[in-house]
């Protein structure tokens, strides 16, 4: 009897130890961007700090802030996590709730004593709000006392934030809640000079005085802004695309990683077509990848655009390597591009 029991945990323990084994964080994002909240569960019980950070979003309560888990979210609050913590980004589960439009969870956070403001000049989740053009993310927001001078950490404004991507409405909403649009950030520039950059002319017509816009575009017609540069966020089917990848990934499956990531590429070209060579225009060849130039913490320098590669091209191997290395650096745009690009020279050899 003896020997069978002790051949019994022979053979149980090592399934124990892997059930409890505390995640990496490369693990840890993979598993709960799947939504996988008994893996969160167990890996609570055996003693993870519930403000652990994964290598991308971040924390348990971000990811399901981020992603609409309101059952992670529960998870982890439950357990202790802080609801105010930042990520390496400088960025709260509000502000990604509000980023990613999630509004039911982002009432769950406002609920439980978030706070829609920050200490001063700090990016806040009125700012990720405005850029998107969540409108009613922005409303439930000014609401409950978001502060709507709020300042970022180059001082730039929330209504820079709509001015900048064109949301008229937004604009209108934050004036009349008591935006200045005089207001000026680090590098001299207000609202008004973002909207005319963007050529967004009616916002900016709307936030100046006759004379200003008069000045203004008088200037505009003289000499015209260079085209704007558009934000453009990948869409859901993308990041879809690119946990299945990672998940792949983080199991040994190469292959059918690079097949997700060779379908996050084709559905990002879909929504972006390469500019036509026009006269007096020099074509650049073929574009070579997407760059996607985004930090969350500076929403109004993501852009996403074509990139023309010369001759010399990294080997397939390499991009892959960099890309793993962006990733473990917290580097997400740089890696996906990254891979992306590994993605389209195997397509491309095949």
């Amino acid at each position: 009897m003896k020997r069978w029991i002790a051949l019994l945990l022979v053979v149980l323990f090592p399934f124990a130890v892997a059930a409890t084994e505390l995640p990496d964080p490369v693990r840890f994002s993979v598993r709960l961007e799947l939504g996988d909240v008994a893996q969160a569960r167990t890996w609570l019980d055996a003693g993870l700090d519930p403000d652990f950070e994964g290598a991308l979003i971040g924390t348990g309560l971000m990811i399901g802030a981020w992603s609409g888990n309101i059952a992670l979210m529960e998870l982890f609050y439950s357990r202790g996590a802080d609801l105010e913590r930042t990520n390496r980004f400088g960025e709260t589960a509000l502000m990604l709730a509000a980023w990613k439009n999630q509004r039911e969870a982002l009432d769950w956070l406002l609920a439980r004593g978030a706070r829609p403001n920050r200490p001063e000049r700090q990016w806040t989740a009125l700012h990720y709000a405005a850029f998107a053009g969540h409108t009613a993310i922005v409303e439930t927001l000014l609401t409950r006392g978001a502060e709507v001078n709020a300042r970022s950490t180059n001082g730039s404004t929330v209504l820079m934030m709509a001015a900048r991507e064109g949301h008229a409405a937004i604009a209108e909403r934050l004036v009349a809640a008591g935006a200045d649009p005089r207001l000026k950030n680090d590098y001299g520039d207000d609202a008004i000079t973002w909207a005319m950059r963007q050529r967004n002319y009616a916002i900016a017509k709307s936030l100046a005085s006759v004379e200003r816009f008069a000045s203004l575009a008088r200037e505009a017609s003289t000499n015209p802004p260079p085209p704007p540069l558009r934000s453009q966020p990948a869409p859901d089917v993308v990041e879809e695309y690119l946990r299945m990848a990672r998940l792949a990934e983080s199991q040994g499956r190469r292959d059918e990683a690079l097949a997700s990531y060779r379908k996050a590429l084709a559905e990002l070209k879909a929504q972006q077509r390469p500019t036509k060579v026009g006269a007096g225009q020099t074509a650049e060849g073929a574009p070579k990848a997407l760059v996607i130039r985004a930090r969350r913490d500076r929403p109004g320098e993501q852009i996403v655009r074509f990139a023309y590669a010369g001759n010399d091209e990294a080997s397939i191997d390499e991009l892959l390597a960099a890309a793993h290395a962006a990733e473990a650096a917290g580097r997400r745009s740089e890696a996906l591009r990254l891979f992306r690009a590994a993605a389209a020279r195997i397509k491309a050899e095949q």
